[in-house]
């Protein structure tokens, strides 16, 4: 503009930022500007929609939170209402309730002898009354035939003598997998109990239950079937146990405990009785009781029944565990030897030892992390066997209510003690293993499965071992 020439001191020295990324070429033209204002809207457009949407759940969230906290304070309310009505009506009915003592305690000082005579005995009658339901609803007479059999049992397993044909470790050593038999349908899905003839006429006979609700009843001698599987249960069939000659009883998911009883060429079995609404939640175990004439379940709603399983075929007591309900309920449990005491496992880990008279829970026993998935009194009458899943197994001494001795095994789902108590058979995962009792719980035998192993039982002189794993296939080694 002034027409001077330009000097190299006139140029001033631009600075810029290294960051700052130079023009893309497109920009360099009206369409490559147009192309990137048309992406940054699509962008623009497209975080907003985001937006939006995270709003509108948002408030949708909230409005749950609040419409709960409205329903929360509603049920609030009603209790402290309920409450305080059932306060003020229990302090009426206690100044009632004095007021008509006082009033009878004066009308009796006119009446006759005879009417106090009659007083006295009403009151006994009550006072008899209550010392019943103190002792849970079962029978004198029920209770003098535990007694009576305990002491006997008691007294003779002092004396016991272990057979002289009781397998040893050594032979137990050599047994293999002799017989895989197909003891329920295909469809089963798993042996989840598995109980071996304890009478003599039922040597021959084991009992299983099965994950569709089907029991079947298996033949040692021949190696198959020898009745063909019923459906018992509406539900799984999570236990099986025989109470006496040719009369055996079933716990079931359904809710109920059945009774059944061979016919009198043991070629078929039917049910004799049905104990329902009892349990609030799965039956998990059943056991006889030595007797042979009651029986008692568990339930996963934390109740335990005793029941007359015999020609009244009834239930006689129930106890509630609240502790229990609270924990999960019951995941296992069992009639000691001699029959007055009971154990039951909860699915926190705890074991409770119950005084079947009373129905008062005497001990507790606390070791195990997570739930008992199985739980077996050992015949010499003072060793309990526990396990988990997480752990394996503990052995409880209970004269000292003291865990002795540990077997560590993943994913234990069932135990077993053998008639002489010189064994102890475990299910973990796909094994089934057998231990020497007399020798510190050492291992004796383990066989591999298929399948999980869910249950297991010794024959007489544990000369047999029954496994029910999750196929439908009951296996015998020997």
């Amino acid at each position: 503009m002034t027409k001077q020439p330009l000097a190299l001191d006139d140029l001033l020295e631009i600075k810029t930022n290294p960051a700052t990324r130079p023009r893309p070429a497109s920009n360099a033209s009206i369409p490559g500007l147009l192309q990137t204002f048309h992406d940054e809207w699509d962008a623009l457009m497209l975080e907003t929609h985001e937006l939006r949407k995270d709003l509108h759940g948002t408030r949708q969230e909230l409005s749950h939170a609040l419409y709960q906290h409205d329903a929360a304070c509603r049920v609030i309310a009603r209790l402290v209402k309920e409450r305080d009505d059932a306060r003020a009506a229990l302090a009426a009915g206690g100044a009632t309730a004095g007021a008509t003592a006082d009033a009878r305690a004066s009308a009796a000082t006119h009446k006759r002898p005879a009417a106090e005579a009659s007083e006295d005995a009403s009151g006994e009658a009550s006072a008899d009354a209550e010392k019943k339901r103190a002792k849970g609803g079962i029978p004198d007479a029920a209770m003098a035939a535990m007694t009576e059999t305990s002491k006997a049992l008691s007294k003779a397993r002092k004396k016991r003598e272990i057979s002289a044909s009781l397998a040893d470790a050594s032979k137990i050593e050599g047994y293999t997998c002799a017989v895989t038999a197909p003891a329920h349908a295909t469809k089963c899905k798993g042996i989840l109990a598995v109980a071996p003839g304890v009478a003599e006429s039922d040597s021959d006979v084991v009992l299983t239950a099965g994950a569709d609700g089907s029991v079947g009843a298996f033949s040692v001698a021949a190696g198959k079937k020898r009745t063909a599987p019923i459906a018992a249960h509406k539900k799984r069939c999570a236990a099986v146990a025989w109470c006496g000659a040719g009369r055996f009883i079933t716990g079931s998911a359904d809710k109920t405990v059945k009774v059944y009883a061979f016919d009198s060429d043991d070629s078929t079995f039917e049910p004799i009785a049905t104990l329902g609404g009892t349990h609030e939640g799965e039956v998990v175990a059943a056991s006889p009781h030595p007797t042979g004439t009651y029986a008692a379940s568990l339930g996963a709603d934390g109740a335990w029944a005793f029941h007359d399983v015999g020609a009244r075929a009834e239930t006689l007591s129930v106890t509630r565990d609240a502790e229990a309900r609270d924990a999960g309920g019951y995941s296992a449990g069992g009639f000691h030897p001699d029959g007055l005491i009971l154990a039951s496992a909860r699915r926190d880990g705890v074991v409770s030892v119950w005084d079947v008279k009373s129905c008062r829970a005497v001990a507790k026993m606390e070791g195990h992390a997570g739930a008992v998935t199985g739980l077996a009194f050992s015949e010499n009458g003072y060793v309990l066997a526990t396990c988990d899943a997480e752990f394996g197994a503990k052995m409880w001494d209970l004269r000292k209510l003291k865990n002795f001795r540990d077997v560590p095994m993943k994913d234990a789902r069932a135990l077993a003690f053998d008639h002489s108590g010189h064994y102890l058979g475990i299910c973990a995962g796909s094994e089934v293993s057998v231990f020497h009792a007399k020798a510190e719980y050492a291992t004796v035998k383990t066989w591999k499965t298929p399948k999980p192993a869910q249950s297991c039982a010794f024959g007489r002189d544990a000369e047999k071992i029954f496994a029910g794993c999750a196929d439908h296939n009951l296996r015998v080694y020997q």
